[in-house]
């Protein structure tokens, strides 16, 4: 039996046969290629992806003497930590306001010096160093004199009391939004004022506060809500501060409101916004009837009206 081939069917058969064979090779080679491509891109990606940086905001963004600087901070979600903050060595606590952010309060006085201060932020395994400018302010000088029985230092006993109770740092925040007026009275004397009393220069005093001249027994409310954690009277040894109530705020902020005729609290209270608290009046050292308001933040007293006219949160 004679088999007759056709070189020109053969040819074209075998053509078709390797170009399957070459196709299927081809597809191999891609399902490897592609295989090894998608661990080498992720190999890669993990290596080359820059580390989520600790993100940082200060506000506001042009200090001056007398301002609180609001520290936000922005952390990895994953890791649960609590940043630190440092400014001049000296270290400041940071809490947590949501969505793994975290804010601290950092105070600055008239009696500090202008010029930049570097804030140290760790946190997320990483540190960062901003530098801020504060610049500087020109506070006004103002003569005191007070009338004999009233030019007393005061006692420790009393001092101690209210600086207790300005170092309180309590974690829950009572503000919310910008602060009230206390008192509906004149202003008549603004914050960082520096003073002569008696003839004599106070070399580290500055009006730590808002002076209100309201009328006598006018109502003082309090600025924010708060637990009051001070009553102190001047017929129990508060020469200086005459009849005061000290609000705390919270998370280190703390409201002191002095020379009061009467006190409508007690230690323990929990107030709002806008609640009497008592009476405008002339106690302790004073020349008049007036409400003395200081806001303090970490023990410093800050400058209470861009807390009342911008709110800090």
């Amino acid at each position: 039996m004679t088999t007759t081939v056709n070189r020109g069917n053969c040819g074209e058969g075998m053509e078709i046969v390797a170009g399957v064979i070459l196709r299927w090779r081809q597809l191999k080679e891609n399902q490897l290629i592609a295989t090894f491509s998608g661990v080498t891109v992720a190999g890669f990606l993990s290596f080359a992806l820059p580390v989520q940086a600790l993100q940082v905001v200060v506000t506001p963004q042009n200090p001056q003497l007398g301002d609180t600087l609001s520290v936000m901070i922005q952390v990895d979600g994953n890791r649960g930590e609590t940043p630190t903050v440092s400014v001049q060595q000296k270290n400041y606590p940071a809490f947590p306001i949501g969505n793994s952010r975290f804010r601290a309060l950092l105070p600055t006085t008239p009696v500090e010096k202008p010029g930049a201060r570097v804030v140290q932020v760790s946190g997320d395994g990483q540190v960062q160093k901003l530098n801020v400018e504060v610049r500087d302010r020109n506070f006004p000088t103002q003569s005191i004199w007070l009338p004999p029985g009233k030019d007393s230092e005061g006692t420790d006993a009393e001092f101690d009391r209210v600086d207790a109770f300005k170092a309180l740092v309590t974690t829950q925040k009572f503000w919310n939004g910008k602060l009230l007026r206390p008192n509906s009275g004149e202003i008549t004397t603004i914050y960082g004022v520096r003073r002569y009393y008696n003839g004599v220069f106070a070399k580290d005093y500055y009006h730590r506060g808002v002076d209100y001249a309201g009328a006598y027994g006018s109502p003082v409310v309090a600025p924010a809500a708060g637990r009051v954690s001070l009553v102190g009277r001047e017929s129990q040894g508060f020469k200086i501060h005459g009849n005061v109530v000290g609000i705390d705020h919270g998370q280190g902020v703390a409201s002191i409101l002095m020379h009061l005729s009467r006190i409508d609290v007690k230690e323990g209270d929990l107030v709002q916004a806008g609640q009497v608290i008592g009476a405008l009046g002339s106690t302790g050292a004073s020349t008049g009837p007036h409400l003395h308001w200081g806001l303090y933040v970490h023990g410093q007293a800050i400058d209470p009206v861009p807390w009342r006219l911008q709110g800090v949160e």
